[in-house]
């Protein structure tokens, strides 16, 4: 780091820390809550599954689409200004969608207006936890508070979604949104922005549209893969094309001496290229568990939302235990140790898991391989973060953690069309055994890459 911002005081940074990871919390919630309330949602509102379905896709595909934008502007407007606005945008947006009479209004709530709120908030609070948390181990302390926040939004939010669908409805689960969004906008007004916005910085609005193009492109033809190898196969194409034009402007800006959304160089820094790698398919593992798992759960076994999300509980209780525990883990071992040791943590799961279940009818039989899942998730997602907003200065922070927010996006995205394909195969022992093991190969590549990293990168811990 520079050292351009002053140090905040530790109650400063106590302060700061519950409204971030808070924010993590909602937004990682409303990404897996919904999977438990389709059938709610699409009966009271008159519409189809496929409708509901749509919604949820188009989500992720604002995300997707203004997550690097998202991240540009707080250098501009400020990390904190951006991060009241996305919550505002996110709080109107989820009480629009719990008074939604048709699935058009629920689109524009939901998808549009939380997509949009998310895309605001998020980048702050990874720009916010380094520029104020500046040494390794008060860092790693507050990135493991917002990942565990994160990881239990994700893993626990079935069963959150289906005891409100259950015990409510499934509008109080977006009024439910709208109250811990509330609750994070009266916390906020502790947070100081330790660098001034920039309101002359340049945006390179060519570069968000070609940027958020290509990857809504790139996100459509991940979640095609359940239905149309082909239609997927050009989408992908189609992104891949508009991402290598984005890149290709970016340098002819960088080299002309203006300023582009992306700097190429970020691309340069092979730590970092190594920790993108590895959170996409942190997520990939963690959304792909979640949704494979809880889909077998309902159709094959014929469990309700509410069994699913107890079952589920076991995972969330691992990754929160280790996720806490990243304070002293970063103290005693290198980040490229931990991100090592959590991607074989989860596919030694992913084994247990297999074995476990194919022998016992029970729902217990879960419970083992989801715990040590959730246990090597929680130890890798905190260094993975880590190492990639620890490879750049200050002033760079706004950029990477764009790029690195939609890199996570795209592995949730990835792993939700992984979901997608087991319910069209039918869902059979043998179809939810084979995406396990495409999960688990998936864990092998991220542990290569983890491999990879250098023993000490620059800031982010001891040797070994």
């Amino acid at each position: 780091m520079t050292g351009a911002a002053p140090a905040p005081s530790a109650d400063m940074r106590r302060g700061v820390l519950l409204p971030l990871a808070l924010a993590q919390f909602i937004c990682s919630f409303a990404g897996s809550n919904m999977n438990v309330m389709i059938n709610d949602i699409s009966k009271d509102l008159d519409t189809t599954v496929q409708g509901v379905q749509i919604a949820i896709t188009i989500f992720l595909l604002v995300m997707a689409a203004l997550m690097i934008p998202g991240g540009k502007v707080t250098d501009r407007y400020g990390r904190k200004r951006c991060f009241v606005a996305g919550l505002v945008v996110y709080g109107i947006g989820a009480l629009l969608s719990a008074v939604s009479p048709g699935l058009g209004v629920l689109i524009l709530g939901n998808s549009l207006l939380e997509g949009v709120g998310t895309a605001l908030l998020i980048p702050p609070v990874y720009i916010l936890t380094t520029l104020l948390f500046t040494d390794l181990t008060s860092r790693a302390r507050a990135f493991g508070a917002i990942m565990a926040l994160g990881g239990i939004g994700a893993a626990a939010g079935p069963l959150i979604g289906g005891l409100i669908t259950s015990g409510l409805s499934w509008r109080a689960a977006f009024v439910f949104q709208a109250l811990v969004i509330a609750a994070i906008i009266l916390l906020s007004r502790r947070i100081d922005d330790p660098l001034p916005p920039d309101p002359d910085r340049p945006f390179d609005t060519q570069g968000a549209v070609l940027s958020a193009v290509g990857l809504i492109l790139l996100v459509m033809g991940i979640l095609a893969a359940d239905n149309n190898l082909w239609l997927m196969t050009g989408l992908l194409l189609a992104g891949a094309l508009f991402l290598t034009w984005f890149l290709r402007s970016a340098r002819a800006k960088e080299r002309a001496g203006e300023e582009p959304l992306l700097s190429p160089s970020l691309f340069r820094n092979r730590t970092s290229n190594l920790g993108l790698i590895t959170q996409n398919i942190q997520w990939l593992v963690l959304m792909g568990t979640s949704f494979v798992v809880a889909a077998y759960l309902q159709v094959v076994r014929g469990y309700d939302a509410i069994q699913t999300g107890v079952i589920f509980t076991f995972a969330t209780l691992g990754l929160l235990a280790s996720s806490l525990a990243a304070e002293r883990l970063a103290e005693r071992r290198a980040q490229r140790t931990l991100v090592m040791a959590g991607f074989t943590l989860t596919t030694v799961g992913i084994v247990v898991l297999l074995a476990l279940v194919s022998g016992s009818p029970g729902p217990w039989a879960f419970a083992p391989g989801l715990l040590l899942i959730g246990l090597g998730l929680g130890v890798m997602l905190t260094p993975s973060v880590n190492i990639v907003q620890s490879s750049f200065p200050e002033q760079q922070q706004g950029e990477i953690s764009g790029l690195s927010r939609s890199v996570s996006n795209l592995g949730s995205s990835l792993g939700t069309a992984i979901a997608g394909t087991i319910l069209v195969a039918g869902l059979t022992k043998g179809a939810y055994a084979a995406a396990m093991i495409t999960i688990a190969f998936f864990c092998l590549l991220g542990l290569i890459a983890a491999a990879l990293l250098p023993r000490n990168p620059t800031g982010t811990g001891p040797a070994a």
